[in-house]
């Protein structure tokens, strides 16, 4: 079921590739121990006139976190000179099939841009169907932007503490359960190990299908009960930097569940302040 707000098929995609408001984002990131340059894999080869989105670069560098979600006026005219703005109906996709693009996805929504969703599968399906792909760079021509920023969908330390205390949000982790429960070292140096206190374990990769797809909402329900979470609560999501945290943001949109928020410093920020709890073993 493609729906141009969450999540699209890539026969979708490609039936909608040469609409003149379409805008294709490659947001492919990894983490530094894939050994991977999403750039020069975008460069050689990426969906035709896909632009390139910087995770890294378009970020807070005000910042000592990784990859904080940017100021209004940064995003803006970072898109504004990719030649994506308003009116625009935006498709975001990453080479590993579902995982940075969802970020991506959730920064358009962050910023008030609610046209916009994940290629379900990513680059990998698209390429496996024996697609189109090309190795040249898009026409840029600069798109007016408006930008108004849902406070709602972001969550800093304070907020997150007061959720893990008081349990009027249920706080949900999307790491490896190795490093939820405390029992692998993160990858980032510095950080303790183990989960903030209350919070429910959904790794990101549960609320998938084998191929990298989206599992259905049906399924997708039954992993989040599964793993303790109660539905019936807001939801802030959570894991190492903020990146595959918005896959379960991601998913819980695709549930037709709406109240949900991230936690942008997630543990690269929780595990590095000695004064605050954490909990190890299961949830």
């Amino acid at each position: 079921m493609d729906n141009p707000k969450v999540l699209v098929s890539t026969e979708w995609l490609e039936a909608h590739l040469r609409d003149p408001d379409l805008r294709v984002i490659d947001a492919s990131w990894y983490l530094p121990d894939a050994g991977r340059d999403p750039k020069a894999e975008y460069d050689a080869r990426h969906i035709p006139n896909a632009r390139f989105f910087d995770i890294d670069e378009i970020s807070d560098h005000r910042s000592d976190l990784p990859h904080m979600a940017p100021p209004v006026e940064k995003f803006m005219s970072r898109l504004r000179a990719m030649g994506v703005g308003d009116g625009h109906q935006v498709v975001v996709y990453d080479g590993a099939g579902l995982f940075s693009a969802a970020r991506v996805w959730w920064l358009f929504r962050l910023m008030g841009k609610m046209d916009v969703a994940v290629l379900d599968g990513g680059l990998p399906k698209w390429i496996a169907e024996g697609r189109e792909t090309e190795d040249l760079p898009p026409i840029l021509r600069d798109r007016h932007m408006t930008v108004t920023r849902q406070n709602q969908m972001y969550k800093d330390v304070t907020e997150v503490s007061s959720a893990s205390k008081l349990g009027d949000w249920v706080i949900v982790d999307a790491r490896a359960p190795e490093r939820f429960r405390g029992e692998a070292a993160e990858p980032r140096p510095g950080l303790r190990s183990g989960h903030i206190p209350n919070a429910r374990n959904v790794f990101f990769k549960d609320v998938q299908n084998a191929d990298g797809t989206m599992k259905s909402p049906e399924a997708l329900k039954t992993v989040f009960q599964q793993a303790g979470v109660d539905l019936s609560k807001p939801v802030i999501t959570s894991c190492g930097s903020g990146v595959t945290a918005a896959v379960l943001n991601l998913a819980l949109e695709h549930m037709g569940k709406t109240d949900h928020a991230l936690y942008d410093g997630s543990w690269a920020e929780w595990g590095a302040f000695p004064t605050l709890p954490i909990a190890t073993g299961e949830a």
